[in-house]
Parts: C-alpha cells; sequence; structure tokens
C-alpha cells in the first residue's frame, strides 16, 4: 500500500520515475545542455493547449539516469509550453541537481 501512495503523490506532485520515451504528440524535443545535464522539453498536448513536460538526464556512473516531469500549467501555443518546461528542467537542476535521481 505505501508503493501505491508513493506513486500517487509522485503523480500528483510531478514527482519523476520512468516514462515512455515519446509523449503523445511524438519524441522528446531536442535537449538543452545545462550544467552536465540535458533537459529534453515534451509538452504533451491537453485539448487545445499543452500542458508543460519533460525529461531532465544525465550519465552517472556509465549510465544514463532520467526524470521525467510534468506539471498542470498549460499554455496556448507548443512553443509556449517548450519554452517554459526546459525552465522547469533547468530549476529542478538548480535546486536539485543529481538528487533528481535518487
Amino acid at each position: 500500500m505505501a508503493g501505491k501512495l508513493t506513486g500517487l503523490f509522485g503523480k500528483l506532485f510531478g514527482g519523476g520515475g520512468e516514462a515512455p520515451a515519446e509523449t503523445a504528440e511524438g519524441e522528446r524535443g531536442e535537449a538543452e545542455d545545462y550544467n552536465g545535464f540535458k533537459i529534453y522539453p515534451a509538452p504533451k498536448p491537453s485539448g487545445s493547449q499543452w500542458n508543460l513536460a519533460g525529461y531532465v538526464a544525465k550519465e552517472v556512473d556509465g549510465e544514463v539516469k532520467e526524470h521525467y516531469f510534468i506539471r498542470a500549467d498549460t499554455y496556448a501555443s507548443k512553443d509556449d509550453a517548450v519554452r517554459y518546461s526546459l525552465r522547469k528542467g533547468r530549476q529542478l537542476v538548480d535546486e536539485q541537481g543529481a538528487k533528481l535521481f535518487l
């Protein structure tokens, strides 16, 4: 039961974890290098708008680790969602760094 609650809270609060390599609209966007991490925007369509979503990746001990994030924030254009997804990825790196992958 604890595992289910942890998964639920992770989803509610944008927790990481595994996610498919493709989003509903196609593959993730082009990576941005930031402080040794790669940030991939991956906005998801939500009706006529776009949800902020993406991945933060880093090679750790020869293995690529990824953290998927999605937020409830919506944007009218995909370009805006991409821009803010990259911004959120940079914020996650600044605040948590390698702790994202624990």
